[in-house]
C-alpha cells in the first residue's frame, strides 16, 4: 500500500542534497511551488539562471509512464510547440532518482502569467496552439499511461467516496442517488458517440499555462493521457451557453488551422465538465492523509464542501438535460 505521506522525508536539506548529488551548485535559495500531487520547487544556481525540480509522488507512475510523459513533452519542443520539457543529465536521462529512491525531474524555468481570455486574439492563439499539440498527439497512442474514461474519472471516483466514510451520513443518499443519475446520463452520452481519442495535456487549464508575449507555453504534463480532443478545449470556457459557444468559437478558429474538430465532440463537454468534478473530489479524499491536503482543502471534511459539491452536482444535472452547446 502507498505511503500516505509519502514526502514526509522531503525537508528543504534534503531537497538541495538530491540537486548537489546531480553536480549542481547552488546558492541555497528554495521557493516551494504551488502543487499537491507532485512536490515543485524553484531552486537557485549559483552559476546559472534558477531551474524547477519536480519530485514525483511514489507509486503514483511507473517509471515508463513518466518517460512517456517526458518524451511527449519533448517530442511536441522539437516542432516548436511550446511545451516545456525536462532536462537531460550527463548521461541523457531525463528521469533522476535520489539515493533513497525519490523519484524527479529538472525543468528550465519559464517566466509568464496566465492569458486573458477576454481576449479574443489570445483564445485564437491558444487554439493554434491546441491544434498543433493534438495534430502531434494523434500520430501514435501512449502505452503506459491511462485514458480517460467513465469508468476511472466517474464510477471509481463515485465508489471510492461511498465507501470511504468522508461524505456526511445526512448526504449520503443524496449523492449516492443524483450521482448514480448522472453516469447513467454520461454512459448514454458517450454511448451515442465513441469519439476517437489522442495524447492529450489532460489538465490544460490556465494554471497550466505561462503566457509571454503571445506565447502559451504548456507545463506539467503529469496528467498527460488518452482521449477526446475537446477534453483540451473546455476548460478555457466559462459562463453561460452563449458564451461559452463564443468562446470555443474563437479557439477553434485557431485550433483547426491544424487539426480537424467534429463537433459531435460538444456533446461530450458536459459530461467530462461532470467528471471532473466526480473525480476531484474523490482525489482529495484519496489524498487525505497527505498533510499538504487538509491546509489546502480545509473544508472538504465539512458539511459545507458536501453540501456544495452535491449542489454542484445537481447543476450538472441540468446541464446534462440541457440541449448541446452549438458551435458555428
Amino acid at each position: 500500500m502507498a505511503s500516505q505521506t509519502p514526502f514526509e522525508r522531503l525537508t528543504p536539506d534534503h531537497v538541495l542534497s538530491c540537486l548537489e548529488a546531480e553536480g549542481l551548485t547552488l546558492d541555497a535559495r528554495l521557493m516551494a511551488l504551488n502543487s499537491y500531487e507532485n512536490r515543485v520547487y524553484q531552486v537557485g544556481q549559483e552559476d546559472g539562471p534558477p531551474l524547477i525540480a519536480k519530485f514525483y509522488r511514489p507509486e503514483r507512475w511507473s517509471d515508463d509512464a513518466l518517460l512517456e510523459e517526458h518524451a511527449f513533452t519533448e517530442e511536441l519542443a522539437t516542432l516548436d510547440i511550446p511545451a516545456v520539457p525536462p532536462l537531460r543529465d550527463a548521461r541523457g536521462a531525463t528521469l533522476r532518482k535520489s539515493e533513497d529512491g525519490l523519484r524527479f525531474a529538472l525543468y528550465p524555468r519559464v517566466a509568464g502569467r496566465a492569458p486573458n481570455l477576454e481576449d479574443e486574439a489570445a483564445l485564437a492563439i491558444l487554439g493554434r496552439y491546441l491544434g498543433r499539440i493534438h495534430a502531434v498527439g494523434v500520430l501514435k497512442p501512449f502505452a503506459h499511461r491511462p485514458a480517460l474514461t467513465v469508468a476511472s474519472f466517474g464510477h471509481d471516483s463515485r465508489r471510492f467516496l461511498l465507501e470511504s466514510g468522508l461524505i456526511p451520513f445526512h448526504l449520503e443518499t443524496a449523492y449516492d442517488t443524483l450521482s448514480a443519475d448522472l453516469l447513467a446520463l454520461i454512459e448514454a452520452r458517450f454511448a451515442d458517440w465513441q469519439p476517437p481519442t489522442l495524447r492529450l495535456h489532460g489538465d490544460c487549464h490556465l494554471g497550466n499555462l505561462l503566457w509571454h508575449e503571445e506565447v502559451a507555453h504548456f507545463v506539467d504534463f503529469d496528467d498527460a493521457r488518452q482521449g477526446p480532443a475537446v477534453q483540451d478545449l473546455w476548460l478555457f470556457t466559462s459562463g453561460e451557453a452563449e458564451e461559452q459557444a463564443h468562446q470555443l468559437g474563437k479557439l477553434l478558429e485557431g485550433y483547426e488551422q491544424f487539426h480537424p474538430f467534429d463537433r459531435r465532440a460538444l456533446a461530450l463537454l458536459e459530461p467530462l465538465r461532470t467528471l471532473r468534478i466526480l473525480h476531484h473530489a474523490a482525489w482529495i479524499g484519496r489524498r487525505w492523509e497527505d498533510p499538504a491536503f487538509p491546509l489546502a482543502f480545509p473544508d472538504f471534511d465539512t458539511d459545507r464542501y458536501w453540501s456544495r459539491h452535491i449542489l454542484a452536482l445537481r447543476e450538472q444535472l441540468g446541464a446534462l438535460q440541457a440541449p448541446v452547446l452549438s458551435v458555428p
